[in-house]
């Protein structure tokens, strides 16, 4: 910079401070500081920054973007038994969403089923009940699964969901090369964050293998594992950490499809990411151009992938779920359009926008409307789709991707210090690091150092409960039903076969298990019984403590 330029920045910073700055913190929500004021030397070299659709990515992946072709606009949709679900699903389609996003209750994401003891009281309460074949196939009744993309958000049981889904396509003749969407099945995120598990750690690391290898020959247009930052957000990380640990999370599971034997090339186009949009605006925006530019980088140079469809991080992006307050419920609409620009800006492929009624119960219709209105208000009337990467270039979205990236890495150093990322999950380091990062913010928060509009600060006004989806305790009752009416009407010796089959199998460390979970889920054999059986022969999981 010339000797003149230097000196009317001086000057300009002699000016900033003669005037008092406001009694806050200038941070960002993760608490990295943010200087008064970003210039060109905070600017990266060009080759780092990259074009649209090129090498690194920082400016997305491909080279038109939103001028070439929206984002899929999604909502997460799920309650009850199959048969509601699937009309929410139809409302849904008919009002102008491109793909479904399932959500499962709490008994199906921990594999028990219906009648089950543990599942007394959540059936159907926060998501759909899905315990056999005959509920995914009801799920999806009058739907093309041929041409609708379609999203589950199910981890330690997705391989079992994963099999009832293909067999439920086939069975509406709907062969599974046709088949595209994305399963979470994130498995080391949920020991991190989540918290919903059914096996020990090394075994589900197995079975999510075996469906990473499995899809890469039977599912070519199929994501078999969306590496999800979005929980380990709403768990109270940092957005570094949220970067950090999701991306080494993707890494591991490259490396151990590679070990495998599969080359990286075969499986790495086809996984995805999932990640948070919390409100800090411009911390969202970096963090989604520095994942892409470092997963680009690590995919190609550590790796060895040579496809460059191996290098792209194609992600998905919900609104913060946690930044949404019981409190004015209707200050939520705007928290999530903010989030929602800032998915958009930040480049994601693929956005579901939260209701304002979620911190209270399952959303309303007329909330969902208005969450998916969001979307398409962003898509078609804000003009930020009219150009890629409308904020590349920005002094200090640069600098804070730079950031972002920095701190991404040495959480890396520190993971393989201590032996990689299983090993690290095992003894509690991200989960230990998240705990105390939530801890800080509730204390800010708390103490009104981090205002929180309606909760805080600025609470008068607060007109109460607004109306609300409640679930008919009966739906329980009906669920329970249908799976008992599953068991009678099926072929019992045919399931007792297949399931002994599957435990022998599991006995063996190198056969892959998805061809006999597709055979058990012919059968009709429910999530219970086949979480059960792989129990027996892998046993549970029991968490460490933290502190």
């Amino acid at each position: 910079m010339a000797t003149e330029e230097r000196t009317a920045l001086e000057a300009w910073a002699e000016r900033y401070t003669a005037t008092p700055e406001r009694p806050t913190s200038f941070t960002t929500m993760s608490g990295e500081p943010i200087q008064p004021l970003y210039t060109e030397q905070d600017l990266p070299a060009a080759e780092a920054i990259g074009l649209p659709g090129e090498f690194p990515f920082t400016r997305g992946v491909y080279p038109s973007m939103y001028r070439g072709r929206l984002w899929t606009m999604r909502q997460f949709a799920g309650f009850g038994t199959a048969e509601e679900t699937n009309e929410r699903f139809h409302y849904l389609l008919d009002h102008g969403q491109t793909g479904l996003s399932t959500a499962f209750d709490m008994p199906s994401l921990m594999g028990h089923d219906s009648d089950d003891p543990r599942s007394l009281g959540e059936v159907g309460r926060e998501g759909v009940a899905v315990d056999t074949l005959d509920d995914m196939q009801d799920l999806f009744a009058g739907i093309d699964l041929g041409e609708v993309s379609v999203s589950m958000t199910i981890n330690a049981p997705a391989a079992i969901a994963l099999a009832y889904y293909v067999v439920a396509a086939e069975a509406a003749g709907v062969p599974r090369d046709r088949l595209s969407g994305t399963i979470q099945a994130d498995i080391l995120k949920e020991y991190i964050a989540q918290k919903e598990w059914c096996f020990p750690v090394d075994p589900a690391m197995r079975l999510l293998g075996d469906m990473i290898e499995w899809s890469s020959r039977e599912l070519p247009r199929w994501h078999p594992v969306s590496i999800s930052g979005y929980h380990i957000r709403e768990a109270g990380s940092t957005a570094a950490q949220e970067l950090a640990f999701t991306l080494k999370d993707g890494f591991t599971y490259v490396e151990q499809a590679v070990e495998r034997g599969l080359d990286v090339d075969d499986f790495a186009p086809r996984l995805s990411f999932f990640f948070n949009a919390q409100i800090d605006f411009f911390e969202e925006i970096a963090k989604y151009r520095a994942a892409r530019r470092i997963w680009a980088r690590e995919l190609r140079d550590t790796y060895g992938a040579k496809n460059p469809k191996s290098w792209l991080m194609r992600t998905h992006v919900q609104t913060a779920g946690v930044s949404l307050t019981a409190q004015q419920p209707l200050n939520n609409i705007a928290r999530t359009a903010i989030e929602a620009l800032a998915g958009v800006l930040g480049g994601t492929q693929s956005l579901h926008t939260n209701s304002h009624d979620e911190a209270l119960a399952l959303p309303t219709e007329d909330a969902v409307r208005t969450a998916l209105r969001t979307q398409q208000v962003i898509a078609h009337e804000t003009g930020v789709t009219n150009t890629a990467d409308p904020l590349g270039g920005s002094y200090f979205v640069e600098a804070l991707t730079d950031r972002m990236e920095a701190l991404a890495y040495d959480y890396f150093r520190r993971i393989d210090e201590l032996g990689g990322m299983v090993e690290s999950v095992k003894r509690g380091f991200p989960q230990r690091e998240i705990a105390d990062a939530s801890f800080e913010l509730q204390n800010e928060i708390e103490a009104g150092d981090r205002v929180v509009v309606g909760v805080n600060r600025y609470t008068e006004g607060d007109a109460g409960e607004p109306e609300i989806l409640r679930i008919d305790p009966n739906l329980e009752r009906k669920q329970i039903g249908r799976l008992q009416a599953v068991r009678a009407r099926r072929d019992g010796a045919a399931v007792e076969e297949r399931l002994a089959r599957l435990r022998e199998a599991a006995a063996v460390e190198d056969r892959n298990l998805m061809p006999l979970l597709v055979e058990c889920a012919e059968v009709h054999a429910s999530e219970g019984e086949i979480v059960e059986t792989l129990q027996a022969v892998w046993g549970d999981y029991r968490e460490t403590p933290v502190y």
